[in-house]
């Protein structure tokens, strides 16, 4: 069986009271899949590397602390922009989340961007939280896991504002469901593009297109885990081994093979973020 990487899910608030509240209340629907059993799951099915995935301060301490004695698990530590309103202007927070980026086993920052779909934190403020937060990934030379929904007019200038040729933005737009013209530019800018179940309960022709446009050599596989369970598991809670479902469903649309793109997908993985 041909390797595969989840690179973005939320395992660490599993079974727990903490981490972010969303995720963990979603994970309690499921107490059968303690942290342990979720990633002997994902070995058994072939998903040998797991990236997991901070949404605040709170939360990607707890998932610095859960790889720390887990192997193949790394972390990225992030300020979710739906959270940016509760660090925005309070620099011992912001100090604190960016004595994280030196932490053993943390290979990049975010989930980290814009959201204008909901705004649960203005605009103003989320931008400023972005800016805080790619200038830290600099600082450390990490990569970036990038959340951007209906915020692209925003997200391009602040990113070409702070990216240098000597010291280039690296990273990836996780959950991509945007359009064509956002991938070109994305692909302009050697961003990598992350896919999930979305893509297979996607109903609309251009979206779908925009699934087969992705050069191989930029795709990532991710889950989101506990989030967006892929078809034909919708009403599950979704877990780091579905990558092989959606890795199934997007070889078959491509018209790729499936070994292929695991092999491609894992080596990109690999290199984004030295995992």
């Amino acid at each position: 069986m041909a390797e595969l990487v989840d690179t973005h899910c939320h395992i660490q608030s599993a079974g727990l009271q903490r981490g972010e509240r969303t995720t963990r209340e979603l994970w309690a629907k499921a107490p059968e899949l303690t942290p342990d059993q979720i990633i002997t799951n994902a070995h058994e099915a072939g998903v040998t590397r797991l990236l997991c995935v901070g949404c605040d301060l709170a939360d990607s301490r707890l998932a610095v602390d859960f790889v720390q004695q887990r192997e193949n698990c790394w972390t990225t530590i992030g300020i979710h922009p739906h959270e940016a309103q509760h660090f925005a202007g309070k620099p011992p927070l912001l100090d604190e989340f960016a004595a994280l980026a030196t932490k053993p086993k943390v290979v990049a920052v975010g989930e980290c961007g814009l959201d204008y779909f909901y705004t649960h934190s203005p605009k103003e403020v989320q931008l400023q939280v972005l800016k805080f937060q790619i200038e830290l990934a600099l600082v450390h030379n990490l990569p970036l896991v990038f959340h951007v929904r209906e915020a692209f007019e925003d997200f391009w200038p602040v990113f070409d504002a702070l990216n240098r040729k000597a010291r280039p933005i690296r990273g990836v737009l996780h959950s991509f469901t945007d359009t064509n013209e956002n991938l070109r530019e994305a692909l302009k800018r050697n961003l990598h593009i992350g896919v999930n179940g979305i893509a297979t309960f996607a109903k609309n022709p251009e979206q779908l297109d925009v699934y087969r446009s992705i050069p191989l050599q930029r795709l990532l596989l991710e889950t989101d885990a506990p989030f967006l369970t892929p078809t034909p598991y919708r009403g599950s809670i979704n877990e780091p081994k579905q990558i092989g479902t959606i890795a199934d469903f997007l070889a078959e649309l491509r018209g790729e093979d499936r070994s292929a793109m695991a092999q491609e997908t894992t080596h990109n993985a690999r290199k984004l973020f030295g995992i």
